[in-house]
């Protein structure tokens, strides 16, 4: 059974950009739902939601775990260089993205986007499981990091195509007036699994000795995260498809040629605002529990507790910048991040580095995460409404992995390096450069009168 993807999703984005006001017209059809199909479209948001925050959390662990175990693969005796040498693992596997992006956004678009959530999901809990039982420099010498450094490229090229599938299959059965809200559960499963591995490391740190997480502990989040993508597959595999037929019999379904023939501008203006959008997302995440302990001078542990709580507020937040998004349009939205992004961030990060109290130090983060929700409620959404049915997969998750590459997996390694020489400032000004960029692009969207379908 096939779930027909949203009638306001099926008509080109570059023909509402090009013709702002012609508009297609609603009729009573397009606004109303049976109960039965109400169910239905809700029940795959949840399934293909858990089935995100499984992957992300197997994909998270990586990098909340990285304070333990890089002495175990990178012996040093200075702790910056030990995390600069994990961040560039952890930058490798962005490397993989677009190739993910590309090679899951072919196989969803030409074979269904039920079956690219299958494989990717298969793909992270092998990765997951694989270094979970890696053994360590002091075992086998330089083929420890070497192995490390595959796996995390082979986690890489599954959740490079697990954003542009799953943020397409969510945006097709979205409901209506409410694709904002709907949409923005992508980003509160994909924080969830962020949560959830703070969760599992801050746990482990009451009930093990740091000797013990840098010796064994470790592994065990690795492990959860490989038993719970089990649970993950049995949640997507009963997943309704939303592609039709039609669609994937497209000779132009997944390919590059039809991606970049018709839709290189849409493809442009993505890559434009995801960029300082990735940059600052990872910034105030997997990042800043290394900046607490690294530049702010706070022990671990306050740091994890910290950062749970931070991140607990950024996923509630998102359904309501989703809802929000809904009232006042995606550019809008989209305007006001790059606007407030490129004001706020040098003095939330100049700032938080002065200060002593944990609670000031998470009140900051979390007006961050206020101003980057923005964003992320309705990134995959944004993504989406810019390409047709038969290249949206590959639209979306292609154009996401390149830029989530270049700026997103870096950010750890840029603001190590610049530290490292002294010039830890001058990643702040990166940041806000770089999110100046994408207000300028993000100019480029059209106006909610212009999208496929007024939605209200």
């Amino acid at each position: 059974m096939t779930i027909p993807s949203s009638p306001d999703l099926c008509v080109p984005a570059n023909l509402a950009a090009d013709r702002p006001d012609e508009t297609p017209r609603m009729t009573a059809r397009d606004t109303e739902y049976t109960a039965a199909e109400r169910r239905q479209r809700i029940f795959a948001i949840v399934g293909a939601s858990s089935g995100n925050l499984v992957e992300w959390f197997d994909f998270y662990v990586y990098a909340f775990c990285a304070i333990y175990f890089a002495p175990a693969f990178f012996p040093s005796d200075d702790p910056t260089v030990q995390l600069l040498n994990t961040a560039g693992v952890f930058a490798a596997g962005f490397l993989m993205r677009p190739i993910g992006g590309w090679l899951f956004g072919r196989i969803a678009d030409k074979h269904g986007r039920k079956t690219s959530m299958l494989i990717s999901v298969l793909m992270m809990c092998a990765g997951s499981l694989a270094i979970a039982f890696l053994p360590t420099y002091e075992s086998i010498g330089v083929a420890a990091p070497a192995l490390l450094l595959l796996c995390r490229l082979f986690q890489g090229l599954s959740v490079g195509g697990e954003y542009g599938t799953t943020a397409t299959y969510m945006s097709e059965v979205a409901l209506k007036g409410k694709r904002g809200f709907f949409g923005s559960f992508q980003y509160v499963t994909l924080i969830g699994g962020q949560l959830l591995a703070v969760l599992v490391v801050v746990i482990l740190q009451n009930l093990l000795s740091t000797e013990e997480l840098r010796a064994w502990g470790w592994r065990i989040p690795f492990v959860i995260g490989a038993m719970a993508a089990v649970i993950a597959l049995l949640l997507r595999n009963s997943l309704e498809e939303t592609s039709s037929a039609e669609t994937r019999a497209n000779k132009e379904a997944g390919s590059l040629a039809g991606l970049f023939k018709h839709h290189k501008a849409a493809f442009i203006t993505v890559l434009g605002y995801t960029a300082g959008g990735s940059l600052i997302f990872y910034t105030f995440t997997t990042y800043m529990q290394k900046y607490l302990v690294n530049s702010v001078g706070m022990d671990a542990k306050t740091a994890s507790g910290i950062m749970t709580f931070a991140l607990f507020c950024y996923m509630l937040m998102q359904p309501l910048f989703g809802s929000l998004s809904d009232r006042i349009g995606r550019r809008s939205s989209m305007l006001w991040f790059g606007a407030l992004g490129a004001l706020c961030t040098l003095p939330i990060l100049m700032t938080l580095k002065t200060v002593n109290s944990p609670v000031l130090a998470g009140l900051l983060i979390i007006l961050g995460m206020a101003i980057i929700s923005f964003y992320t409620s309705i990134s995959g959404l944004v993504k989406a409404e810019m390409f047709p049915p038969e290249v949206r997969a590959l639209g979306v998750g292609l154009s996401y992995a390149i830029a989530n590459a270049m700026f997103g997996g870096t950010a750890e390694y840029v603001a190590l390096g610049l530290k490292s020489i002294g010039h830890e400032e001058a990643f702040y000004w990166y940041v806000s450069g770089m999110l100046a960029i994408g207000f300028f692009f993000s100019l480029r969207l059209p106006k909610q009168a212009a999208y496929l379908h007024h939605e209200r």
